[in-house]
């Protein structure tokens, strides 16, 4: 009887803790992930493809590997488009990394989208140059 109970924490314990696991983004599970199906603002909403791009930039902000734009970091527009959202403005500029407006302006809807797969992309293009970085260099990759 001993044993069962034990048995029985240990399997909980372990399914706790890769359910838990299972939830957190990673570069490999960015790579996994269907980006056109989560970012798609209008099947899931502008709110929720903020919030995706939110959850994925902040990974991508601490792997190093944060999107940059035309001088905009993929923070500054996600700011800015949440700050349109807010105000009910229907375009977005995101400032740049000066501090100064960009010369790019984008609709609300669009610049949500675009944030989105930056950040996922950002992740999926890491752990994609990991296995493939090799074919690019000439004679260690594609023959010619």
């Amino acid at each position: 009887m001993k044993k069962l109970l034990n048995l029985s924490i240990l399997g909980f314990a372990a399914f706790a803790l890769t359910a838990c696991t299972a939830a957190t983004i990673t570069p490999a599970s960015a790579l996994k992930v269907d980006e056109k199906a989560l970012c798609n603002v209008s099947a899931n909403g502008i709110a929720k493809v903020l919030e995706t791009a939110k959850e994925y930039n902040a990974v991508a902000k601490k792997e190093g590997v944060e999107f940059r734009r035309l001088g905009v970091n993929n923070s500054a527009l996600i700011e800015a488009t949440e700050a349109a959202v807010k105000s009910g403005a229907k375009e977005v500029t995101a400032l740049d990394t000066k501090g100064k407006p960009a010369k790019e302006v984008l609709e609300t809807n669009f610049a949500a989208e675009r944030a989105c797969k930056f950040a996922i992309s950002a992740l999926a293009q890491k752990e994609y140059g990991k296995t493939n970085y090799r074919l690019a260099i000439p004679g260690d990759g594609y023959k010619y």
